[in-house]
């Protein structure tokens, strides 16, 4: 599997490295530029802070519970910033945050900093550096920018979005009527596992079969269709991409590529991977609103906050994902950018495709049961001899002491080993190691244990607000070691001819997908104060 960077730099022109660079910080420069406009624009709760260097610290968001409700103390000591009022709930608190603007020059400094990283990982993994489109790159760029600053500043596109995340709080109500006539009282249990198995679990199964009566109406067909064919226009995709990347954003990495079953055997290599890395980067329907849940807990407000930012996660993964596939993989082939969407029927009627939908959602919750319960049975294991080596080496009294973490752990060696990178985009000092293990969990594990241990962070006062939208977007998709065998199976099996290089591209999706979900954690993190 030869997927291992070459740091040797072969050049065949004198003038084509610098001239590549140039083109690099050029982008960057261009992307200074729009986020510093925007923020002058704005109004003054954007104006630029050059003097403000400091950072806005906050020792502690205690997290209090009352009658089901978070109840957020923060206390401020660098900067004279309003307190929270002791009846604040953290949807208020994060919205204070997304509506204070405060565009801030250190948070673009930083954010450009980690752009410039995240793109050199990828020119490090690419597999011909000279047939990079850079054009195509910065459109996806932009793309990325401009969605995240309608999503945080612009009133009609937050109003969409969060019309949108209303109908998956709808659903998650739904759903929670459906559990409690089923289930009764045990839903009512304070417990987080029975939480997640009798109100979030019940959402995947009702989700799947509302998306596969959608599908069967053609619904789901049409906005996908008008998804591709924005993205067709605006960063020079094919058709068959611009599909695939569309249905990503609504359905499951094994489940949108049937959009375009009848163009897998015949994509070229950068198209292929571009499937991939979509599949990778976007999240379902299905579990977005588990998800939403998972996060939002029993609060309304909170819930829309999430959505809201869960659907903007999934939608600016798109051309993340775009960014990080054409410079790992670039287009080298000539490339039709017509598509016909597949139009098979998944049902003999409608009752029959909310049926098989019902199916589909029930066989996705016990999957996703079983991988959580062996996952995180698979955590304890680990950790309990690494507790061990902590007790025989000391090293857990030298955690507890000089660490937020009690003991020697996984989730410790993780969060401090991606600091760096976390601190590269952009997230508070303060909350680098506990990002950097949502991000080492979602990678080697899967995004519902990230969610999850985001979600008990969230409950125990652990991360500033700004933290809390941030890692909301880093850990959208499903980039983790699983997936590749996923693709590998469920691609596969649609496309036989392509197997040899979904195998051969697997841990560069990987790869590109993590860093779909950077980039968009990195531009959020440059825009909020």
């Amino acid at each position: 599997m030869n997927w291992r960077p070459v740091f040797v730099m072969r050049s065949t022109n004198a003038n084509s490295q610098p001239m590549k660079i140039k083109k690099i910080l050029g982008i960057l420069f261009l992307f200074s530029v729009i986020i510093i406009g925007t923020g002058m624009i704005i109004g003054t709760d954007a104006q630029i802070k050059t003097d403000n260097f400091v950072e806005d610290t906050l020792l502690g968001n205690q997290l209090l519970t009352d009658s089901g409700t978070a109840v957020v103390e923060e206390i401020i000591v660098e900067e004279t910033v309003e307190t929270a009022d002791s009846g604040a709930t953290m949807a208020d608190v994060i919205q204070s945050i997304e509506s204070s603007g405060g565009i801030k020059f250190i948070n673009i400094l930083r954010g450009l900093l980690g752009l410039a990283v995240i793109l050199f990982i990828c020119y490090l993994f690419s597999t011909n550096r000279k047939a990079i489109n850079w054009g195509v790159v910065a459109r996806g760029l932009i793309f990325q920018i401009l969605l995240a600053l309608g999503v945080l500043y612009v009133p009609f596109i937050q109003s969409f979005f969060e019309i949108v995340g209303k109908l998956f709080v709808y659903v998650l109500q739904a759903a929670e009527t459906g559990a409690i006539f089923l289930l009764g009282d045990l839903i009512n249990n304070d417990s987080l596992g029975y939480i997640f198995a009798f109100k979030i679990l019940p959402t995947v199964v009702f989700f799947s079969a509302i998306s596969s009566l959608l599908f069967y109406w053609g619904i789901i067909q049409v906005i996908v269709r008008g998804l591709a064919w924005v993205m067709t226009r605006a960063m020079g995709l094919s058709g068959t991409e611009s599909l695939s990347l569309a249905g990503n954003i609504f359905l499951g990495q094994t489940e949108s590529p049937l959009l375009v079953k009848a163009y897998l055997e015949k994509l070229t290599k950068s198209e292929l991977f571009v499937v991939m890395v979509g599949g990778m980067s976007t999240m379902a329907g299905g579990v977005l609103a588990a998800y939403i849940g998972f996060l939002g807990g029993n609060d309304p407000v909170a819930q829309m906050v999430f959505a809201k930012h869960l659907l903007a996660a999934s939608v600016m993964a798109a051309p993340g994902a775009v960014v990080a596939a054409k410079i790992i993989v670039p287009q080298t082939e000539s490339i039709d950018k017509a598509a016909k969407i597949n139009t098979d029927k998944i049902g003999a009627n409608a009752l029959d495709a909310f049926s098989n939908g019902t199916t589909d959602g029930m066989k996705l919750a016990v999957n996703i049961a079983a991988m959580l319960l062996t996952y995180i049975a698979a955590i304890a294991f680990v950790n309990i001899v690494l507790g061990k080596i902590g007790a025989w080496t000391n090293l857990n009294d030298w955690v507890a002491a000089n660490t937020g973490y009690e003991t020697f752990s996984l989730q410790f060696l993780l969060g401090y080993a991606l600091s760096p990178l976390m601190w590269l985009l952009g997230v508070p000092v303060t909350d680098i190691a506990y990002l950097g293990q949502l991000l080492g969990e979602k990678t080697i594990l899967n995004e519902f244990v990230g969610y999850g241990s985001l979600s008990a962070m969230i409950n125990n006062g652990l991360l500033q607000p700004k933290s809390i939208i941030m890692a909301t977007y880093l850990l959208c998709g499903f980039a983790n070691f699983s997936s590749v065998g996923i693709q590998i199976g469920g691609i596969g099996a649609l496309a036989p001819g392509q197997k040899v290089m979904l195998s051969k591209f697997g841990m560069r999706a990987l790869l590109a997908g993590a860093i779909s979900a950077l980039i968009s954690a990195t531009l959020i993190g440059m825009l909020l104060g």
